[in-house]
């Protein structure tokens, strides 16, 4: 299910109580909260991803939201959430603890309790809330963690920011059983993040490990096709872990990790031939872009990947095109 709500379609004075009912279905009951009493947020995106709810919120002027007592007791006590700042600052408290949030900062939510929210101009959110028995960390320690900031600078809070600032912007693009497993590998990057600020790696089952560590490796790759020197040794070093342990991490997949750099660099490659705006760009500076530097080697691997040379291929496009 997703929800798409631009407030200037509805009328003004339905506006506030249909946000409401947007934001209610998926975070739960709370009260929005605005600078003047009139405006709401611009844009509320709602989807359902498996087990997970997505939600994400944009909004040009200031404003909050409050969860209350009576919210507190209108709901399933499981629920929690994350808040993940894409865009502008954001204040989160609960119990009694106060974290400021600026874009790629994200900060846990104990739905069971009562929580506030105040952002500042031009802010995008991104909420994911999901029942608390599926966060395989203690209860104890997760208490710790409501009201307190995680800056994602680097490390497993990174990799989950940027996974969880797309969610929002995809869910059209999935049907249900991919939603359901993208949702899934959502809950594993989470754990893997909330684990490390915790500083509880051993709290994190070895299956969520393994699926996190894969989707920070395929982040990595994706991040460095431009550099030549991205090799399986140079991903297994950046993670830590032996060329063995990453080639065995790869052995449910579907290609090898070389296989899959491989993939990605002349799909790179694939996209830039079709475009026309690089026309006049040489076949093996395409190459060299995505770091094939040798053009002999590149128009082989693309010939045995796609049945054409590259220049064949940009031709057949340019023929299409002109169609």
């Amino acid at each position: 299910m997703t929800v798409m709500l631009r407030t200037g379609d509805v009328p003004v004075r339905a506006r506030a109580e249909y946000v409401h009912e947007v934001v209610g279905a998926v975070l739960g009951p709370l009260d929005v909260r605005v600078g003047d009493g009139n405006e709401v947020p611009d844009q509320v995106r709602a989807a359902e991803l498996g087990a997970i709810r997505v939600g994400e919120l944009s909004a040009s002027r200031p404003g909050g939201a409050d969860r209350r007592r009576r919210h507190v007791r209108m709901l399933d006590a499981d629920l929690c959430k994350v808040d993940v700042i894409a865009q502008g600052e954001v204040v989160v408290e609960q119990d009694g603890r106060q974290a400021r949030l600026h874009g790629g900062d994200f900060a846990f939510v104990d739905l069971s309790r009562p929580a506030h929210w105040t952002n500042g101009w031009s802010t995008r959110v991104v909420a994911i809330a999901f029942p608390r028995r599926l966060l395989p960390l203690r209860a104890d320690d997760l208490a710790g963690l409501t009201g307190v900031g995680v800056h994602a600078d680097a490390g497993p809070g990174a990799v989950f920011s940027s996974t969880a600032r797309q969610l929002a912007r995809q869910v059209d693009h999935l049907d249900p059983a991919a939603g359901a497993r993208v949702g899934a590998a959502a809950l594993d990057l989470l754990t893997v993040a909330l684990a490390d600020r915790l500083d509880r790696p051993e709290q994190v089952p070895a299956d969520s490990s393994r699926r996190a560590l894969l989707l920070r490796v395929h982040a990595f790759i994706e991040g460095g096709l431009a550099d030549p020197g991205l090799t399986p040794a140079a991903v297994a070093r950046a993670h830590h872990v032996s060329l063995r342990s990453l080639y065995k991490l790869f052995d449910q997949e579907r290609t090898s990790v070389a296989g899959l750099i491989r993939e990605r660099r002349l799909e790179r490659c694939r996209h830039d031939l079709l475009d026309p705006a690089l026309a006049a760009r040489p076949v093996s500076a395409v190459a060299a872009r995505w770091g094939l530097t040798d053009a002999s080697h590149f128009s082989r691997a693309f010939r045995a990947a796609y049945g054409v040379s590259p220049v064949e291929y940009r031709r057949l496009g340019d023929g299409a095109r002109s169609h």
